[in-house]
């Protein structure tokens, strides 16, 4: 009966990132700089209120939008920190994980045959998902602005069937973040236009250089810009599962009733711990930060001496350098890194086909992995 699963998911494939981080699996002696993960542990009051919450029997259905205490703390805390302003009541939702607030996203938002225009290369997590909807994804190449998708590209691309753009910044996979003056003139350029936004701000706590601005900050967009958050990235909570979404509340209204559908509620367990993190943990990524930073000029240093091309990243803790000159897939280059140095990163190709030519590493690891994966990586490229 396999001739009756919906076509739309049949069409969709697993995320490279992980079938490559499957298949290196059974190497030993591998250097993974795979996955997007934080090494640190989650910070012990988090940890601990997690607990309590369970001891207190903190343990049961939430309203479908999150616990009142976590949204309040929410808004608070991205007014803090960017100069958003949110209603607690009626424009956030606690989702599972960012990824599940794209997914209600765009499932509130997307018809088939509508258009979605994203940067590329991009996060796969994206594409899936519009499919799923029957819209169609619009890669926009952003290889020579690096990796920045500028009015310029989006104006060139708009449609009639256009009804959503993404902005990733910071960006997975290349780091790059988008400036103010950039922000500005894409606000300029989609003031009279019925398109939404859907701004994935993952990494907004892991901004190197000034602050994190977000678009829906800027005149006549915040009633156009659906905004995606969490602690996962902040706060090293990835398996807790608590996503952010913020947007206007005619939006979330409706969004609301997909989320409800959809999970009934993020876990309780998890809303108890990320309320702990947004409150006296407001704070806790500076550190992470700091590490992160010091790891990226590290590596970006160890890469040029190499002799790869990269693009120095403005946050998050990804580097994306090119690997062009060999002449080989982005697939074909990191197998052979694997077999012959023990060092794995993600192929470019998982990131679209505008990532081909390019492979991904993560920093998200202590500096001596990181220093023997640059000693491995460079004896593999002098003898290549």
């Amino acid at each position: 009966m396999e001739h009756l699963i919906n076509s739309n998911v049949k069409d969709i494939e697993i995320s490279g990132i992980r079938k490559f981080f499957n298949l290196v699996a059974k190497y030993d002696d591998v250097l993974s700089l795979t996955i997007g993960q934080p090494d640190f542990p989650t910070p012990t009051h988090v940890k601990e209120a997690g607990k309590a919450a369970i001891e207190m029997n903190k343990t049961v259905y939430t309203p479908n939008a999150g616990i009142p205490e976590l949204r309040k703390a929410a808004t608070e805390f991205v007014t803090k920190k960017y100069k958003m302003d949110y209603d607690p009541e009626t424009e956030l939702i606690v989702s599972i994980g960012a990824s599940q607030g794209i997914d209600i996203a765009f499932r509130t938002i997307l018809e088939p045959e509508t258009e979605v225009i994203l940067p590329g290369p991009v996060y796969p997590g994206y594409e899936p998902i519009i499919k799923l909807c029957g819209a169609i994804p619009v890669h926009i190449d952003t290889r020579e602005t690096g990796f920045q998708l500028t009015a310029d590209l989006i104006e060139k691309n708009i449609t009639e069937k256009t009804r959503c753009i993404i902005l990733p910044y910071p960006s997975n996979p290349t780091g790059a973040a988008l400036p103010e003056t950039e922000l500005r003139k894409i606000a300029d350029l989609l003031q009279d236009k019925d398109i939404f936004i859907l701004s994935d701000e993952i990494y907004s706590e892991l901004v190197f250089e000034g602050k994190h601005q977000s678009i829906a900050t800027l005149p006549g967009m915040r009633e156009k810009t659906i905004v995606i958050n969490g602690v996962s990235k902040s706060h090293s909570m990835t398996g807790w599962r608590i996503g952010l979404v913020f947007g206007p509340e005619y939006v979330m209204k409706q969004m609301l009733k997909v989320h409800q559908y959809n999970v009934s509620c993020a876990s309780s367990v998890s809303q108890y711990a990320a309320l702990q993190a947004l409150t006296t943990g407001i704070n806790d990524a500076e550190d992470m930060k700091v590490q992160y930073q010091e790891r990226m000029n590290y590596v970006y240093g160890r890469l040029g001496e190499m002799g790869l091309e990269v693009v120095k990243p403005s946050g998050a803790f990804y580097l994306f350098p090119s690997i062009e000159k060999y002449k080989m897939k982005s697939f074909d280059f990191a197998l052979k890194l694997v077999e012959e140095a023990g060092v794995a990163v993600v192929p470019g190709s998982a990131f679209s086909e505008l990532g081909e030519g390019y492979v991904r590493l993560s920093y998200a690891y202590d500096m001596q992995t990181l220093e023997k994966a640059m000693d491995r990586m460079e004896r593999f490229l002098k003898n290549l």
